[in-house]
């Protein structure tokens, strides 16, 4: 059932004490293995993460580095379904209320049927969708159904974006902007590296992008490159960092815990004990 009540996302930042930054994490849908899911999503949540930014894996991923690439391959092997997915979101809302944005691309979405999609999406629990190769002039094709059914649409501003660009972007974004530190694929890289070449952008974005909160992602590896790239925004995403993590510990026997302490570390700095 759709309701019409204030969406997961923007209740969090309206509910977001002092400076504190927010933390969100992507994971894609089926990786390492179909039963995971579930238990990392709620994992992340009580070590500190914010957002769950819940991949769909595709075989022709435009934004993706190697890293989500492999994931993405992986969890397709695995037999991750768009109804699997839809799935998980629902045992996830059994215990819990953590934003969960689908983050993907448009084919498959195509595929399954604009309106469908946005109905199912919205009724197993999902709060909104980030689509790179939507690009804001063609988002109409999905934009109404996802208004229908109370979804978020974040869009994405880079440092080769236009200032016009990026206020066109804020207009259109619902939730949050979604800030692309560097140009080129997701993937992690050295913290000073991305330091160096998002403060200028950052500015740019803080004069352009006034109505939504803004998420800094790409290249982001530690809770040190976090303070630092997501000084002057809300908050930060990571993802390819976290898939790295699970990749060198799975299928060990303690490699969810040490995932989580990874998690706990991005968010806190400090390992738990």
């Amino acid at each position: 059932m759709i309701t019409t009540q204030k969406s997961r996302v923007s209740s969090l930042f309206e509910q977001r004490k002092d400076n504190s930054k927010i933390m969100s994490l992507f994971i894609t849908a089926g990786y390492p293995d179909l039963g995971s899911t579930v238990d990392l999503i709620l994992g992340f949540e009580k070590n500190g993460a914010d957002i769950i930014e819940l991949g769909m894996p595709f075989s022709d991923p435009l934004a993706d580095g190697p890293t989500i690439q492999y994931a993405s391959n992986v969890a397709i092997s695995n037999g991750i379904t768009m109804k699997k997915i839809f799935e998980m979101v629902k045992e996830v809302r059994k215990s819990s209320e953590i934003p969960i944005i689908l983050m993907g691309y448009i084919n498959p979405i195509m595929r399954y049927g604009m309106e469908e999609f946005c109905r199912d999406a919205a009724e197993c629990g999902a709060d909104g969708l980030i689509l790179p190769d939507l690009p804001p002039e063609e988002s109409t094709i999905i934009s109404e159904s996802a208004k229908k059914y109370n979804l978020d649409i974040i869009y994405l501003v880079a440092p080769n974006s236009t200032d016009a660009r990026m206020k066109k972007v804020d207009d259109l974004s619902s939730g949050f902007v979604y800030c692309v530190s560097v140009t080129g694929v997701t993937g992690a890289r050295k913290g000073e590296e991305v330091a160096k070449s998002v403060d200028r952008f950052i500015g740019r974005v803080n004069q352009y992008v006034t109505k939504n909160p803004k998420l800094v992602g790409f290249g982001i590896k530690n809770h040190e490159d976090a303070k630092l790239i997501a000084k002057q925004v809300d908050g930060f995403i990571v993802g390819s960092a976290l898939i790295d993590t699970i990749r060198k510990n799975y299928p060990n026997n303690d490699w969810m815990q040490n995932v989580l302490s990874f998690v706990n570390e991005l968010k806190y700095g400090t390992k738990e004990t």
